[in-house]
């Protein structure tokens, strides 16, 4: 497993876990941080985990957004918990991080979707995330 895809699972439990439990992202970020610092091994992953977490605390408001605009008359609150990290954590690379391309981004989350949620998230997710990516960088562009 690369770094990258270790950093994505801390990053979604990390996003997951502020949704689950109704705390901020950056208290459970604080609390991820001191765990960080205490054990070297985690570090390999740390730093973009972080940088997800801290991108989709800030961008929040536009994620959330994006997502609506093409959920096709799904709410945030009608998603299942892990499907709404899933999404705003590869709608963060989508819009946010160039140096992820959009098809690694929504790989990436599919195969999220595939391990860890329901028998439709996968395909739900793909297309959400693959009309975003349209979106964001449309042809030519």
């Amino acid at each position: 497993m690369s770094a990258r895809t270790k950093a994505r699972k801390r990053a979604l439990d990390l996003i997951y876990g502020a949704d689950l439990r109704g705390v901020p992202l950056a208290t459970l970020l604080a609390e991820e941080q001191v765990r960080a610092d205490a054990d070297p091994r985690r570090a390999g992953s740390w730093d973009y985990a972080r940088r997800i977490v801290e991108g989709v605390a800030e961008h929040g408001a536009e994620i959330d957004a994006a997502i609506l605009e093409h959920a096709h008359g799904w709410t945030l609150d009608r998603m299942p918990v892990l499907d709404r990290a899933i999404a705003r954590l590869a709608a963060w690379e989508l819009l946010y991080n160039d140096e992820v391309p959009d098809a690694v981004a929504i790989s990436e989350a599919v195969e999220s979707a595939t391990l860890l949620s329901t028998e439709d998230s996968a395909g739900y997710l793909n297309g959400l995330l693959a009309g975003i990516a349209r979106a964001a960088h449309p042809a030519g562009s």
